[in-house]
């Protein structure tokens, strides 16, 4: 079978892209690639001097690129509803919204508005970005959602709607976990609410195992882990791929999840793969659906 790559991202002249957490990593070579191939790209980031200094890396090296920066926070909703506010004034249209930013390893914490800080970044504030924006790209022939998600959404992920805040009980891998279920959860539910065949689609992806800063605060286990397994573990320009593919190839189906096709999704490249039985369960995605426009405040135009 042949591999996928970056060279078979077609061309993305015309087109608005953004991508959030994108001056860094794996959201940093998605835009890198989108603006090589002529979108015009927002990067949307929490550290402005970190975008511009992102921006003009990728303007560098391809000429003619066309990246602007848009501050971001997606720990707090007023900064999200500001974010929102500023791409639908600054674009007409938007036909890539890639929800790639996260936190992983850090420790805990809450966000702005109050909930737990994987929980309220990694799922929360995505889940609001994307229903601020969806009315730029429900008219927009080809659009694409397209949620980051993760191999830890089978890691001691569960959905605990009595605790949405995690004031009960907290343990940051399984929080992690759970948000990355919860970016799943939202991308077949928005999925099955999209208008149909033509419109935007939902589509989700993972890096497999990919060297990023998120790694930094990881646990001693994880990090040896990587350190094992680093012929294995991916550069952010391969773990970028999976992202490339659900937002650019022409042949994506809403509702399809990507990620590597080596052992253990680990490494290699991008191929269509399965997601937990948890991540199909049809009540849980409504539920998850409601409980998210109860806390963001956020309702969708579909």
């Amino acid at each position: 079978m042949r591999k996928w790559t970056a060279e078979d991202v077609p061309s993305q002249r015309g087109r608005v892209a953004v991508v959030t957490g994108a001056n860094t990593g794996i959201g940093f070579e998605t835009a890198k690639v989108l603006a090589a191939r002529g979108a015009s790209v927002v990067l949307a980031v929490r550290d402005r001097d970190k975008g511009e200094r992102a921006a003009a890396r990728i303007t560098g090296a391809a000429s003619g690129a066309e990246v602007t920066v848009t501050h971001l926070d997606l720990a707090s909703l007023k900064s999200v509803r500001a974010a929102a506010e500023e791409l639908r004034a600054g674009h007409p249209k938007i036909d890539l919204l890639i929800n790639n930013a996260g936190v992983l390893f850090t420790g805990k914490g809450t966000t702005s508005d109050g909930f737990e800080l994987r929980w309220g970044t990694n799922h929360l504030g995505h889940f609001a970005l994307t229903g601020l924006l969806l009315e730029k790209m429900l008219p927009v022939p080809g659009s694409r959602v397209v949620t980051v998600s993760s191999l830890g959404h089978r890691v001691r992920a569960r959905i605990d709607f009595d605790d949405p805040r995690s004031e009960r009980s907290y343990d940051r891998i399984a929080a992690y976990g759970r948000s990355k279920l919860a970016n799943l959860l939202f991308t077949y539910e928005l999925q099955r609410r999209l208008p149909g065949i033509g419109k935007t689609i939902a589509v989700a992806a993972h890096p497999g195992g990919a060297h990023t800063d998120l790694m930094r605060n990881a646990p001693a286990s994880f990090r040896a882990f990587a350190t094992i397994a680093g012929p294995l573990v991916q550069r952010p320009a391969m773990g970028a791929l999976p992202t490339l593919r659900a937002a650019a190839d022409p042949g994506v189906l809403g509702g399809e999840y990507f990620g590597p096709a080596g052992p253990g999704e680990i490494w290699g490249h991008p191929r269509r793969v399965s997601s937990s039985e948890q991540s199909h369960d049809l009540a849980v995605q409504r539920r998850l659906w409601t409980v998210s426009e109860e806390l963001t405040g956020v309702r969708f135009p579909v």
